[in-house]
């Protein structure tokens, strides 16, 4: 039997209030119990970033964060950037750069993105290649994700 708690957060914007298991991630709760499955389970050891959110503006992998620990706080994923002018801009940049392949790593990459361009909205290719490092790609070698962020930054 496990042992539930019950917590309020902000989910893109909305208040919420759950009972969950003590034991249950984040990643488990913005799935299973939330129905938000843009936010992906990859690897399960946050080794991947696929299931990369924001916890009061700051990038974490869902799977690592207990749920518990998001009492109180602020999450935004995939699904609740859809309306943000800058988000956006990375995604029509991912688009137009080829930087979608499979497609399962581009939600956390465009979550890791926006994170990374509201702590430096000019960064250079190094900064942009030091702020996607926890999130793997298997499809594009990264230069194309690279390019699309840094087409994003310029505001193209």
């Amino acid at each position: 039997m496990s042992l539930t708690r019950e917590i309020r957060f902000t989910i893109n914007g909305s208040p919420r209030q759950l009972s969950v298991p003590v034991d249950m991630s984040a990643l488990a709760m913005l799935r299973d119990l939330l129905g938000l499955t843009g936010t992906k389970y990859g690897c399960g050891e946050g080794e991947c970033g696929a299931c990369t959110i924001l916890v009061d503006g700051r990038s974490v992998n869902s799977c690592l964060q207990f749920a518990v620990d998001c009492d109180g706080r602020e999450l935004t994923t995939i699904e609740g950037l859809g309306s943000d002018p800058a988000v956006e801009r990375v995604q029509a940049a991912f688009v137009a750069n080829g930087a979608v392949q499979c497609g399962f790593c581009t939600p956390g990459m465009v979550v890791q993105a926006k994170a990374l361009l509201d702590r430096n909205p000019h960064p250079t290719r190094a900064e942009i290649q030091r702020g996607i490092e926890g999130n793997l790609c298997r499809c594009t070698g990264y230069v194309k994700i690279v390019d699309a962020i840094a087409r994003a930054a310029e505001g193209r």
